[in-house]
């Protein structure tokens, strides 16, 4: 074998036969979807270290755990509309952040880390 071997075209498959919404399967919207499920997972077991500080810190910690099952619960209920939005703009060429999502979750983070500095310090 001298050459490489030419790239298979991507399938052009609709979601009535079970394939892809878009043309690029495997790519951008499903990584992002598997990144914003990552920082679910992280956040739910912040939350369960949460619960663990509850005798040693008091009912602050509700606080914190309230903060992250909002936060992981806000990211969940709103994954399907990220990715829909992730597809159209795949389809059409322009995909722009969703600013507001970004915010939130930093914010949360923020305010995580500072509950947490909080309760460690006191």
């Amino acid at each position: 074998m001298t050459g490489n071997p030419a790239p298979a075209p991507l399938p052009d498959k609709r979601p009535s036969d079970g394939g892809t919404l878009h043309g690029d399967p495997g790519l951008q919207p499903e990584r992002t979807a598997l990144a914003w499920g990552r920082t679910v997972l992280t956040l739910v077991a912040a939350s369960a270290v949460c619960l663990r500080w509850m005798p040693e810190q008091g009912p602050f910690v509700l606080a914190m755990f309230g903060l992250t099952v909002a936060a992981g619960g806000g990211i969940y209920l709103t994954q399907r509309r990220r990715y829909g939005r992730s597809v159209e703009g795949i389809r059409a060429g322009r995909l722009l952040p969703d600013i507001a999502a970004i915010l939130w979750t930093a914010g949360a983070s923020v305010a995580l880390g500072a509950i947490g500095i909080w309760l460690v310090l006191s």
